[in-house]
């Protein structure tokens, strides 16, 4: 079992023990979302329902990441079936919307949000594709938790707080943005009680309609309007032809763990490339966090985003080499331009982004069928575009803000396209066994903290709880997914302040550009499964505000 051992409560970082349960477990970045998704497992639902009934009250909960505007990801280990699921709930771009139309206006870098950010949102079918396929529970019982914190009010909780702070100073006296999230003109502070009867509404017409209500009926005929009204492209045939896709997800192996990302548009094959890199050092027999460790890590980073940047992109409009981005022998060949003494520049991408500002909503369930659901959702740029239709109660994400203006990227603007996306369930198995789902929140920060956590637990022994918990590098400055190139000197080092003021400077001395703190470090929620003694542990990292709990 992933246990917690001694744990390091007076050591440079603190953590808690992990929760442990035998008949399911949820583990969410907000207390009320982490109670909603328990209590359906408790009226007898899947592991799916609760991971729905948990994602519609963090829509309504942590607006500064997720919401019925964004887009949703899920991995499902299929208890009964024995197999692994992948489902791809992203958005397309308006088709009304084309390159010529963009380069026209003179845009030569997609805006960071407002209305050309705009894409399809794909929650809402994300959670039908979801539930048609694996739930037990009636689709309009899932959100009567959401519904009713959103007509009764729940108090904002710290972390939460602070992000909604942040993002009423950059979208303050946008478009609806006031009327929904700044009641009475102010950002609400932690333990403020805060409404949003409107989306209670939106929501009790998805509980009653389904997805149609969402995608082909009042609430698209809604966002329709707005949208014209605001100058965005999205359009009702944009929502009524939007479906999303049940895809095979990617796997590499890890030191005997089987290690499953979903395939691009997303950047999952970035962590099975860094994991890749790394394998071939011996991570457990340097000093956790010390100079050589974290190195190896900010350099393998490097080599796996200098191919993000170059060939990430929807599969449908550009042939991305997954298979030989994936391989062991590809590996092999860009470990080699690892200088151990050294930091690299820029890592040219190999021949078969800057991205610090997202934010996201991770979350894992598993029920007592052995069914484990790891399911990220996001609206981007925290809030998201700024566009808030005060009729609905929700934003809409600015996904499209990652897509290239450049002809030549694969990853260019065309009309009905999925951008590139950050969000990024994972899942390890073992031997074939399901044995964690987990995920990191937070930009570019989520496959670097995949790589960090899963090198916790394996290479270092640390317990579930205390692997997320423990201090984290973020190396930020590669190349970007439109193109953008990266920042000069290779880029910056950030260190939490966990890591020793005697790595720092060594890091420094071998060139890298390094600072302390600043945020970016991500957010992690994880369920492991012990298959001997049949029991779930669940952990919910102290950098957020939730926490796992088990029945």
């Amino acid at each position: 079992m992933i246990g917690g051992g001694d744990r390091p409560t007076g050591e440079p970082f603190a953590t808690r023990s992990p929760v442990f349960a035998r008949n399911g477990m949820a583990a969410t970045s907000q207390p009320l979302a982490t109670g909603a998704a328990v209590a359906t497992l408790r009226d007898g639902g899947s592991a799916v329902d609760a991971a729905i009934a948990a994602n519609a009250v963090l829509g309504l909960v942590e607006p500064t990441g997720c919401g019925l505007g964004g887009d949703l990801f899920a991995i499902v280990w299929d208890g009964r079936e024995r197999r692994i699921h992948g489902l791809d709930g992203s958005g397309r771009t308006p088709r009304g919307l084309d390159l010529a139309t963009l380069r026209g206006r003179g845009i030569e870098l997609m805006p960071p949000r407002g209305p050309l950010t705009v894409s399809v949102p794909g929650c809402v079918d994300g959670w039908r594709a979801l539930h048609e396929r694996f739930g037990r529970r009636p689709w309009g019982e899932l959100f009567a938790p959401a519904i009713d914190h959103a007509r009764d009010g729940f108090p904002l909780s710290p972390v939460i707080a602070h992000e909604w702070g942040r993002g009423a100073e950059a979208l303050r006296g946008g478009s609806g943005f006031d009327a929904v999230f700044l009641p009475g003109g102010a950002a609400p502070r932690a333990g403020d009680v805060f409404r949003n009867p409107a989306l209670a509404t939106t929501l009790e017409r998805i509980a009653a309609g389904g997805a149609d209500a969402f995608y082909r009926g009042e609430i698209a005929a809604r966002l329709d309007a707005f949208c014209r009204d605001e100058g965005c492209f999205l359009r009702a045939e944009d929502l009524a032809a939007h479906a999303s896709r049940w895809v095979d997800p990617i796997s590499t192996t890890y030191r005997g763990h089987e290690v499953w990302e979903l395939p691009p548009a997303g950047q999952g094959l970035a962590a099975l490339q860094m994991l890749n890199v790394l394998e071939g050092f011996d991570l457990g027999a340097l000093p956790r966090n010390g100079v050589e460790h974290l190195h190896l890590v900010i350099e393998a980073k490097k080599l796996a985003f200098a191919d993000r940047a170059r060939h990430y992109a929807d599969p449908e409009f550009a042939a991305v080499p997954v298979a030989e981005l994936s391989s062991k022998s590809y590996a092999a060949r860009r470990r080699a331009l690892i200088d151990p003494a050294r930091a690299s520049e820029h890592p040219a991408p190999g021949t078969p982004g800057v991205i610090d500002e997202g934010d996201t909503c991770y979350l894992a369930t598993a029920d007592g069928d052995g069914m484990m659901v790891s399911l990220i959702q996001s609206n981007f740029r925290g809030f998201g575009s700024g566009l808030v239709d005060p009729e609905l109660g929700f934003g809409l994400q600015s996904r499209a803000e990652l897509l290239s203006l450049d002809p030549g990227h694969p990853n260019v603007w065309a009309p009905g396209k999925r951008p590139f996306h950050t969000i990024i369930p994972a899942f390890v198995t073992r031997d074939g066994q399901p044995w964690l789902a987990f995920g990191v929140m937070g930009g570019d920060m989520q496959p670097q903290g995949h790589v960090q956590v899963l090198a916790n637990l394996i290479d270092f022994g640390l317990g579930l709880q205390e692997a997320g918990d423990a201090a984290r590098v973020h190396h930020h400055g590669s190349p970007g997914p439109k193109g953008e190139p990266g920042e000069p000197g290779g880029g910056i080092v950030a260190l939490e302040h966990g890591i020793d003021e005697a790595v720092a400077a060594e890091l420094a001395t071998r060139g890298h550009r390094v600072v302390r703190g600043g945020g970016g470090f991500g957010g992690y929620q994880a369920i492991a499964w012990d298959r001997a003694a049949s029991v779930f542990a669940g952990a919910s990292e102290s950098r957020k505000d939730g926490l796992a709990l088990g029945l």
